[in-house]
């Protein structure tokens, strides 16, 4: 079960060893073991109480921002993390090794926008066609991205920057072409986003930020120290790495919801040209990718839930940073 507090007077409280949500609509008693998260946006309160609640119980409190983005969170202490990690970690950054790392990760991202590109059906012959088009040019610049070569990844990163960029354009331009026409878009808006469609994308995004922080944090790995992302003072750069695995998740997610055109008019509201997520389209994406997140799904014969798959991959990024011979 995941807690999510996004309303205005909403507060969260300990009564002896569960939590009780406090609502407008009365109060709701929740035991500690059936939470995995609990989040929490501007407006919402909590106690101390509860707070020191969900640390015995290693439940990961995050605090958000309008745009579902993580601002801060509180976790246990006993999220270690050894020397050896963060040593290497460090090292790693600057080692050849990190170059094929960024290659495949990258690669891999654009193998997995190919995948689902293939899985749609577009109505047309010209949104069919303008759909293998993109997965064609999204074919030739993960070869081309793959090609690249230097010492270390700043030698390759510029490059890396535009190939990824012009496999991003064509990726979000088929995208475009298989929605509703009320949810089409020009390209990507980010802080605001200026439709619809990114609005959904940002707010799914940022709650994938805090789920990915949250799994490194756990595997003691050091999110502000990233191999490709390397130049945001003061931001878990290591995120936005590894979270390129995983973003066609909330892609995935936020197409069928606008092809199912289940948003009504007032999930949106218009400000001075950018478009925000109001309470009911949060309540209808929250609910959506964490029943996303929480299927079991088979990868590397293993089957678990999303969620639990994105923590297996990050305690086996500790594992090759701590047994990395640099």
């Amino acid at each position: 079960m995941h807690i999510v507090l996004n309303s205005y007077g909403t507060s969260l409280q300990r009564e002896g060893g569960r939590f009780v949500v406090f609502t407008s609509d009365g109060k709701d008693y929740i035991i500690p073991g059936q939470v995995r998260t609990i989040t929490m946006s501007k407006g919402a309160k909590v106690s101390s109480d509860a707070i020191l609640l969900a640390i015995e119980h290693e439940i990961d409190l995050l605090f958000v921002d309008g745009m579902g983005a993580p601002k801060g969170r509180v976790w246990s202490v006993k999220y270690g993390s050894i020397a050896t990690i963060r040593k290497n970690q460090l090292e790693f950054i600057f080692n050849p090794k990190a170059v094929d790392w960024v290659k495949q990760l990258l690669a891999y991202k654009m193998d997995t926008q190919i995948a689902l590109l293939l899985a749609m059906d577009p109505e047309t012959e010209e949104s069919k066609n303008l759909l293998q088009r993109a997965i064609n040019a999204l074919e030739d610049h993960k070869q081309k991205l793959l090609q690249l070569e230097g010492e270390v990844v700043a030698d390759i990163a510029p490059s890396v920057r535009g190939w990824e960029g012009a496999a991003s354009r064509r990726y979000f331009q088929a995208i475009s072409a298989v929605l509703p026409k009320g949810y089409q878009f020009s390209g990507r808006s980010q802080n605001p986003a200026t439709d619809a469609f990114n609005a959904l994308l940002n707010y799914g995004y940022g709650m994938l930020y805090g789920k990915v922080e949250g799994a490194l944090i756990k595997a003691g790995i050091d999110p502000y120290v990233g191999i490709f992302h390397r130049d945001d003072y003061n931001r878990p750069v290591l995120v936005f790495d590894v979270i390129e695995r995983y973003r066609v998740w909330i892609d995935y997610v936020v197409i069928q919801l606008c092809r199912q055109e289940v948003f009504p008019e007032e999930c949106f509201v218009d400000r001075n040209g950018a478009i925000w997520l109001e309470g009911l389209g949060k309540r209808i994406l929250i609910q959506s990718v964490n029943d996303y997140l929480a299927e079991v799904v088979p990868f590397n014969n293993n089957e678990r839930s999303r969620a639990v798959h994105i923590q297996l991959y990050a305690h086996q990024l500790a594992r090759f940073f701590q047994n990395s011979s640099l």
